[in-house]
């Protein structure tokens, strides 16, 4: 299963994992507390880790050909939600999840 993983340094790790489950929790399964969510998007899924200094994310896909569009559309809400600063994605490959 192609997997990657970005570091994104930021303070609102937390407020940003939840924002985004929240915005796609009525279109599909979500799981979250304030330091870890999933999310089964219809691309993929989507593992977020929130601790003081990043968040962490990892997405993965059945579909070889859509990690790369998967890896952009989590990135660029997360973007969104974060206006107020510039984050950073250097997705890498990762082990499955």
């Amino acid at each position: 299963m192609p997997t990657s993983h970005a570091d994104v340094a930021t303070e609102h790790a937390s407020r940003y994992l939840q924002q985004l489950c929240k915005h796609w929790a009525h279109k599909f399964p979500v799981e979250f507390d304030p330091h870890h969510g999933t999310i089964d998007l219809s691309l993929g899924r989507t593992v977020m880790d929130a601790d003081a200094s990043a968040l962490h994310v990892t997405v993965s896909t059945d579909e070889g050909g859509s990690l790369e569009r998967l890896e952009s559309v989590v990135a660029d809400h997360i973007k969104r939600f974060a206006f107020r600063e510039e984050l950073t994605f250097d997705w890498k490959p990762a082990t499955a999840v």
